[in-house]
């Protein structure tokens, strides 16, 4: 199981936060082409954004952060690297972060992974949308309990 760190944007390390921006550029921007949303959009920087991430050799492989600023929490900014793809990352990351959220869950998800968050009990909450060119469907996971066998680790 991949040792997942988590922690707000103000202590964690340049270097490290340096890898968790590369990465979400790299899949963001330069592979799936979202050039019209500012992938720095600010949230980053507010005191109540939790980033997630996991690491291999040094590397930032896998990363997600969680809004927090209200009664609802958003899951966004899912991100894997090609060459870490089919290891469950992705999926060891979004336990994690469902094991710190209190309430409700939302997402913003790609159409295509909707069956992939339902395995985390996302459901569908409305009609799809085209959000940067590609198509999206929001959803809403109810509050549960904590997931055991989640190992995890601040800064």
């Amino acid at each position: 199981m991949p040792v997942i760190r988590h922690a707000p944007l103000d202590r964690i390390g340049p270097a490290t936060l340096y890898r968790i921006i590369r990465l979400r550029f790299e899949v963001f921007v330069h592979e799936q082409r979202i050039v019209c949303e500012p992938e720095l959009d600010g949230r980053d920087l507010e005191p109540t954004t939790t980033l997630f991430w996991t690491e291999d050799d040094d590397e930032v492989v896998a990363t997600l952060r969680v809004l927090a600023d209200g009664p609802v929490a958003h899951i966004g900014r899912v991100a894997t690297a090609s060459s870490a793809r089919g290891r469950g990352l992705a999926s060891a990351l979004l336990e994690a972060a469902l094991a710190t959220c209190r309430g409700d869950v939302e997402i913003s998800a790609q159409a295509y992974l909707e069956s992939w968050y339902g395995r985390f009990g996302f459901v569908r909450t409305g009609p799809g949308y085209v959000e940067a060119g590609i198509d999206h469907v929001p959803m809403r996971r109810a509050a549960a309990a904590h997931h055991p066998g989640i190992t995890t680790s601040s800064g």
